[in-house]
């Protein structure tokens, strides 16, 4: 048994919001077993001064480390779950591309059997082949398909969100992904306000990387993103401050409660290199100075790690530093109907724990308590 003292706790209060606590005693197994009281363990961490938090969870990651959840290795994904706890990320969504529908397979296979240490893998994030050719964004338009379900019949007990474009669909499709608990998330997509908000009131009430590969707002045509804040549908923020400029960010958290926004990397197989030459779905991209494109010069996914998203909202905003770790802890653990095992630091839920100083630099990562 371990414990942690001397931080400054980021704990729910009656309400479930999350508020710093001050200084308590945390002890834990593979769990949390206590709060508060001091109690014997055969591991004391000094915390010295810095926030106690639950570990993030990124939703949306395509790689890092050198490595991609479309590599044709479970290796791959053992060394993303090795990398992802120095950036505070204890668990994840590997995400796929609009690849051939094999490749997409071997991928969800990996995903599904793979077993690490590090990171937890929760399941898969589908994004494509379901999407618009006019919004591809970085992903290839030659393996963009009509939505099937069926193509994926094998796999949905992994799958555990999907991209689309609804203007592309038949909203059957929303219905079929609802049956199956699969989340559907609007993005790579042309639709206009109209054709999203019905939608979202059809079920598909998540937002792919709001702003970035979608219908922005216009005041006579509100597009995604118009529905996005005209609706309760929760929606991704790549808060790198390259895909979202900081005055965007700081609108979102004025427009949206912060219980309906998710913060994500959208990274890359490059995220943690530097600059260099990398690739995404089939496709060479260029790092320079933190910016990832095509070589087409469009924008491709983003380098930063998690623990530099979540710094870049809350300074951008200003918003409070417990407030801010519930968009990338609690608020993507309830969508994933997973709350009641991990997301906050309460009793019995799994010991994943990250200590971090005011600058979000990554101390301490514990998954299932080990770390």
């Amino acid at each position: 048994m371990k414990a942690i003292t001397n931080g400054k706790f980021i704990l729910p209060d009656s309400a479930g919001n999350f508020f710093i606590a001050g200084e308590k005693y945390l002890t834990f197994g593979d769990k949390i077993l206590s709060i508060g009281a001091e109690t014997a363990a055969e591991e004391i961490i000094d915390a010295a001064g810095n926030f106690v938090a639950p570990g993030f969870i990124n939703i949306h990651i395509h790689g890092c480390a050198g490595f991609d959840a479309m590599d044709d290795s479970p290796e791959a994904l053992k060394k993303i779950c090795e990398f992802l706890p120095s950036t505070g990320v204890t668990s994840f969504l590997p995400t796929t591309m609009t690849m051939p529908i094999e490749d997409i397979h071997r991928a969800l296979k990996n995903i599904r059997e793979t077993k690490c240490g590090g990171a937890k893998i929760l399941g898969a994030n589908v994004e494509g082949p379901f999407i618009s050719e006019k919004y591809n964004g970085a992903q290839d338009k030659k393996n963009i398909r009509r939505a099937d379900l069926s193509l994926f019949d094998e796999f949905l007990d992994v799958i555990k969100i999907i991209t689309v474009a609804p203007e592309e669909i038949d909203f059957a499709f929303i219905d079929a992904c609802r049956a199956e608990n699969i989340i559907v998330s609007i993005g790579h997509s042309a639709a206009d306000y109209e054709t999203a908000k019905a939608a979202i009131e059809r079920g598909a009430n998540h937002i792919t990387h709001l702003f970035n590969a979608q219908t922005g707002l216009h005041h006579r045509k509100p597009g995604i993103v118009g529905a996005a804040f005209d609706t309760c549908a929760k929606v991704e923020l790549i808060a790198d401050n390259v895909h979202i400029h900081p005055a965007v960010q700081r609108i979102v958290w004025k427009v949206k409660p912060r219980s309906e926004i998710i913060l994500i990397t959208d990274s890359l197989r490059a995220c943690g290199l530097g600059d260099c030459e990398s690739e995404l779905g089939g496709q060479k991209v260029f790092v320079r100075n933190g910016v990832a494109k095509l070589a087409n010069g469009n924008l491709a996914a983003s380098v930063a790690p998690m623990n530099d998203v979540v710094k870049n909202f809350q300074k951008n905003t200003s918003a409070e530093i417990a407030a801010t770790v519930e968009l990338v802890t609690k608020n993507p653990a309830r969508e994933l109907g997973i709350y009641d095992k991990l997301g906050s630091l309460e009793i019995g839920k799994s010991a994943d724990i990250v200590i971090f100083d005011a600058d979000f630099n990554i101390k301490r990562a514990f998954v299932n308590g080990l770390g």
